[in-house]
């Protein structure tokens, strides 16, 4: 198991950027691929973006890209997501999750290890 927690949320305006950040404890940090999801009130968790154990490959959803980017850095056992021009649309709460190699980093079902999750709101 790895132990996840999310920092960086917070209110911000339409077309603002926040970073998030989600320190990892427990076992290896380097052997698990990242993700991110967001839960809006009464929707579905969903996919945002995702990244490799070594970082050498990003997922994102269409609704994101262009504008999200993730980062890890595993000399601090940290994941990153940088988000800019955010929409009100993009306001929820936003979950890190990590997951074994070989699992298909988009998909909800592939995380075991989940965050206790940090709320994003975006005003118009």
């Amino acid at each position: 198991q790895v132990q996840l927690v999310e920092s960086g949320g917070g209110l911000v305006q339409a077309g603002g950027s926040l970073r998030l950040s989600c320190a990892a404890s427990g076992r290896t940090f380097s052997s698990f691929s990242m993700g991110w999801f967001r839960q809006a009130p009464g929707k579905e968790r969903e996919f945002v973006a995702a990244i490799s154990w070594s970082g050498g490959s990003t997922y994102y959803a269409d609704s994101v890209k262009g504008r999200f980017t993730i980062a890890r850095d595993n000399a601090k056992n940290t994941v990153y997501l940088q988000m800019n021009s955010l929409k009100p649309e993009d306001t929820a709460v936003y979950y890190c999750a990590a997951t074994a190699k070989g699992k298909d980093p988009t998909l909800r079902q592939s995380f075991r290890s989940w965050g206790q999750g940090t709320q994003v709101t975006v005003s118009s």
